[in-house]
């Protein structure tokens, strides 16, 4: 067979995907590298395809037979997962609950024979898999089926012929956190077993980032997939290969439109697959969110072409029936009825130019707004499509007339949602609020407690500032709860969140007499991972914003509040915090 051929027609991996089946075919080395930093899944989806067809239909000009394993790191972290996951698949073993769910134990001449006790075992089971592929291909068909049993061995018909071992690891990476011990090992299978094998492991890391360490793994060969970002056609047309996916499993689906995945729209389709890889490109790279994002969207965008067909429709029935019954039958209204036949038969067609700009000018704001609320997976992307759907008969309206997009939705912001929160999550909010809305050098003054605790707390007269020479206007001084919030730190968050837990949480704490010295359970309190993991809660709700960059692990976080003057005087009634007392700028 051609290695061509083993190709998955996805446009832009057919050079990579040519390479690894030509390889494989022929002479392929014993330690493969694929590197895919940006589609991962879709590399090893294609690498699979490769694979499989290999298997499926042999090798061209060559004599190998080719016996294909893929496993995933992830699912396989630990050594007897994978070592038995890699021989069923090798053996085309299934477990079955009839015979317990045991996993292949070689051949009949050796009964209960254990591959899976260390990477020694494993070696000796690739030997006796190969040993059973050559004695089950020259059995009958059920002895080729992954469940001979036979005792004696048979004369091979075909001598010369090669059983080739291809192992595939997807999430490669993740051996150097589980299994750091068997990168090694892997690595130089085919020198330890003697055998014609080949290890490929997928990862978006290069090897050079998680090889082990001493020179101790050789140089692979590198297969580096070129980046689809830099080739807009090809993920256009990636985008677009799912709208016949789409289409079978709309049919079965109640909340997609049957209509909304017909061939006649596959050219609208490709156009919106276009509009939206323009708007996302810059945020994201990855194809498989491109084509949940089309998902999400197509459905809205579509409706309305297919609200004005269907009227159109029903339109054109009743003028039928109406000069069916008013007006006799004669030749000329069966040559109008002929006419009309393409449109009464319900046959879609794709709307004009002008048409298609109005829908793209109309949808481009709600393809940001999904991608704020479905890239973090804030809301479910079918549930997202139903709250977004646009209103009936849009393309009715005039231009101007056309509704907006719907705000995006940040999560629970307003008083009644929040306070259904935990008692650690309110304390949280209304610290943030105060860190964002008070001054940083007026901490001391407003939290400071100690023994000139009244003077402290009384805030200075500020005075305004001074108007500039010639305008002839007064300074005002703006609070800066109506300027924004300012960012704060970690650190000042948590100071802040001690005092008012020191304060207004110590009657409601269970006793604990062995925290003697005032401050020390407060300070075990906020040291507790609950409270960090409220805090990145919070902030993945859109409650508290994050103001740092998330790359820079060394760096300290910083944070904006992100609820109202309202809310967290809510919230501070709720705790019995008297809000206004610990603002710098009282309301």
């Amino acid at each position: 067979m051609d290695p061509s051929h083993t190709a998955l027609r996805t446009p832009g991996f057919g050079t990579s995907a040519s390479l690894l089946s030509t390889l494989l075919a022929s002479y392929p080395p014993p330690f493969i590298s694929i590197y895919d930093p940006e589609n991962p899944r879709l590399t090893a989806s294609v690498v699979r395809n490769a694979v499989t067809n290999l298997q499926e239909g042999g090798s061209s000009g060559g004599t190998a037979k080719i016996h294909s394993a893929i496993v995933n790191a992830v699912a396989c972290f630990t050594p007897r997962l994978f070592y038995d996951s890699v021989l069923n698949a090798l053996a085309e073993w299934e477990p079955s609950w009839e015979d317990g769910c045991n996993n292949w134990s070689g051949l009949s001449t050796m009964p209960g024979q254990r591959f899976n006790e260390n990477f020694d075992a494993f070696v000796h089971g690739l030997q006796a898999v190969k040993t059973y592929l050559e004695q089950a291909s020259n059995e009958t068909p059920k002895a080729a089926s992954g469940k001979w049993k036979g005792k004696a061995k048979a004369t091979s018909t075909n001598e010369g012929e090669v059983y080739r071992l291809v192992i595939v690891i997807e999430r490669a990476e993740r051996l150097k956190q589980s299994m750091p011990e068997l990168l090694v090992p892997l690595t130089r299978l085919a020198e330890l077993t003697q055998l014609d094998v080949t290890i490929i492991l997928l990862s978006d890391l290069r090897w050079e980032e998680f090889r082990p360490p001493l020179g101790a793994a050789p140089d692979p060969f590198y297969i580096d997939i070129p980046l689809l970002s830099k080739s807009v056609p090809d993920t256009i047309d990636i985008v677009t290969s799912a709208f016949d996916h789409a289409a079978g499993a709309s049919v079965s689906s109640s909340f997609t439109d049957p209509e909304a995945y017909s061939a006649v729209l596959r050219p609208l389709y490709s156009q919106f697959s276009a509009t939206l890889f323009s708007i996302c490109s810059p945020f994201i790279h990855n194809v498989h969110e491109l084509m949940y994002l089309a998902a999400a969207r197509w459905p809205g965008f579509i409706k309305p072409v297919l609200d004005a067909h269907r009227a159109y429709v029903q339109e054109m029935e009743r003028l039928r029936v109406d000069r069916q019954s008013h007006e006799a039958e004669d030749s000329g209204a069966e040559s109008r009825d002929d006419m009309q036949d393409h449109y009464e038969a319900g046959m879609l067609y794709l709307p004009s130019e002008d048409t298609r700009i109005r829908l793209i000018r109309h949808f481009t704001p709600s393809i940001t707004i999904a991608v704020e609320n479905l890239y973090p997976r804030l809301a479910h992307a079918a549930e997202w499509s139903r709250a977004n759907m646009p209103p009936a008969d849009l393309l009715t309206l005039a231009p101007g007339h056309m509704p907006g997009p719907s705000p995006p939705s940040a999560g629970p912001v307003n008083a009644r949602d929040v306070r259904a929160f935990p008692r650690t999550s309110k304390f949280v909010l209304v610290a943030a609020f105060l860190a964002s809305t008070n001054p940083a050098k007026t901490d001391l003054r407003m939290f400071g407690r100690g023994a000139s605790e009244r003077t402290r707390r009384v805030r200075r007269g500020v005075s305004p500032r001074k108007a500039k020479a010639g305008t002839g206007g007064a300074g005002i001084k703006i609070p800066q709860r109506l300027l924004g919030p300012l960012p704060f730190p970690l650190e000042r968050l948590l100071a802040i969140l001690g005092v008012l837990l020191e304060e207004h949480d110590a009657e409601v704490r269970p006793q604990a007499p062995e925290f003697a010295i005032p401050g020390e359970y407060t300070d075990m309190e906020i040291s507790r991972v609950s409270v960090h993991a409220a805090i990145m809660e919070l902030a993945s709700m859109r409650l508290l914003t994050r103001a740092s960059s998330a790359d820079k692990v060394d760096a300290t976080p910083t944070f904006k509040c992100g609820i109202s003057y309202d809310v967290a005087l809510q919230l501070a009634r709720d705790l019995g915090i008297l809000l206004n007392d610990l603002l710098w700028d009282s309301v």
